[in-house]
């Protein structure tokens, strides 16, 4: 017979696994709720609403896929945050009856299910989603749902043959021992060997992305809020608008019901700016600008500091750790004002990464608009958000924004116990970033001295406060020729 202590030992542990797991699943369906919400915002209506049964179901399966992968992603994206925050709460209250259920096993199994529910979005459900919206079925076989199932899960297990194959190469090519080896032990050896590849591509894109999104923040948000009169003239704006409006109205003969339309909302944001309040006008643009500028210059200071601390300390490197030690001490040399800090950091980083990468090139064409994204754009901004997300825990903790170390699998990439690959990352982001900085700062100051010294007056000069109305206005003309 066991003995009464083993038993209630054992009911113990029974009871808080059950405990985890039900806050797991409260917690993924409230992001599943949240990325529903957010999908249905953004997706054409009409190819949902078909009349043909069978394009309509595959659209919704493949839309449930993409709103889980979301979830997923912003999972990975309060990943950091939430285990940093929960660290600190512990501290404050290490006694609160009500903070039992928050502890290390908990944060771990959370790691643990993001890390799994990311590679299985990334790896089968965004593919298997996109190639069933574009199968019809073998020929000769039956039409239906079932016809384009058959040929989305061959055509799925030959891509991943594929990948795993190339993968195989690539690692005999670094390393023929590990290659034979990872034949005889899948799990332990050729799968983390493709998740380091994928998150190296994460971290990476992130390294392109965030210092432009850093830059480019700062227009996205003076965009946003109502500039001071001092910089801007909207009394000749409104004007130039309206002559604008009249001389268009006399060569077109209101042959185009877009330009009026465009004429309308821009008159109306001009309007809405001129009848801002003045600490609203004076004082919100002002703070908003020094409050990224202060961000942006922190977390350049930050990634310089850890530069040199990688030189002097091993422990500054990123690695892992299966055993979290919630509620020990705090993770940031200023306690809990530092924690926050880095939370603050950690969220801006994202969000200067995702306007960073829909303001590249590359991928401005996946931009989503309201009620007109197709389901194609969906699963490829999925993809594109799922792999920011999942490299962000792994990007804050290379650059040294937190020492909170990764858990579960994270902390089991190859590439991260590699010293001058992690320096040398550091060096490029502290070096991209301020150039890039340096850049938007140049060009501010240039434009507002261009117009306290009223420059842009001249006849050679375009004012740029209407460049946005005038390209298009173009672009309307061009479409009616």
């Amino acid at each position: 017979m066991e003995a009464p202590e083993d038993v209630s030992v054992r009911e113990q542990l029974f009871h808080d696994r059950v405990r985890e797991t039900i806050i797991c699943v409260l917690v993924f369906v409230c992001l599943y709720i949240v990325s529903y919400l957010v999908i249905t915002h953004y997706k054409r209506t009409a190819e949902f609403t078909l009349d043909d049964s069978e394009d309509a179901t595959v659209n919704k399966i493949a839309l449930w896929l993409c709103t889980f992968t979301l979830s997923v992603s912003v999972g990975a994206v309060l990943l950091l945050p939430l285990s940093i925050l929960s660290n600190e709460v512990l501290l404050s209250f290490p006694q609160s009856y009500y903070m039992q259920w928050l502890n290390g096993s908990l944060i771990h199994e959370l790691w643990n299910l993001v890390f799994l529910f990311s590679n299985l979005s990334l790896v089968i459900l965004l593919p298997f989603a996109y190639f069933f919206t574009e199968s019809e079925g073998f020929a000769g076989s039956k039409k239906g749902v079932l016809g384009r199932l058959y040929e989305t899960a061959v055509v799925l297990f030959l891509l991943t043959l594929l990948v795993l194959g190339m993968v195989w190469v690539a690692s005999a090519i670094l390393d023929d021992s590990m290659a034979r080896q990872s034949l005889y032990d899948l799990w332990e050896y050729y799968l983390p060997y493709l998740y380091s590849c994928i998150s190296l591509l994460g971290v990476l894109l992130l390294l392109l992305c965030t210092p432009l999104g850093l830059s480019r923040m700062f227009s996205v948000t003076g965009s946003l809020l109502v500039k001071p009169r001092l910089l801007e003239d909207l009394d000749e704006t409104l004007s130039c608008v309206h002559f604008e409006e009249a001389s268009l109205s006399r060569k077109l003969n209101s042959k185009s019901h877009n330009i009026a339309y465009v004429l309308i909302l821009f008159l109306l944001h001009l309007e809405m700016r001129k009848k801002a309040s003045p600490w609203q006008r004076n004082l919100g643009y002002p703070l908003a600008m020094l409050l990224l500028l202060a961000l942006t210059v922190v977390c350049v200071l930050i990634v310089c500091y850890h530069v040199v601390e990688l030189l002097f300390d091993d422990s500054a490197m990123p690695r892992g750790m299966q055993d979290p030690l919630l509620g020990a001490a705090s993770f940031s040399m200023f306690g809990s004002l530092g924690a926050a800090v880095q939370v603050v950091l950690i969220l801006y980083l994202m969000i200067s990464s995702v306007v960073g990468f829909y303001s590249s090139p590359l991928f401005v064409g996946l931009r989503p608009h309201a009620q007109d994204t197709t389901l194609t754009q969906i699963i490829g901004n999925c993809v594109s958000l799922l792999v920011l997300s999942s490299a962000l825990p792994v990007f804050s903790r290379s650059l040294g924004i937190t020492r909170f170390d990764l858990l579960g699998d994270f902390g089991r990439y190859n590439w991260l116990g590699n010293f001058h690959i992690v320096f040398l990352y550091n060096i490029l982001f502290a070096g991209l970033t301020s150039a890039c900085l340096i850049n938007t700062l140049t060009w501010t100051v240039q434009k507002e001295l261009i117009r306290a010294f009223g420059l842009h007056k001249l006849p050679l000069t375009v004012s740029r406060s209407t460049i946005p109305l005038r390209l298009l206005l173009a672009n309307e003309q061009s479409k009616i020729q």
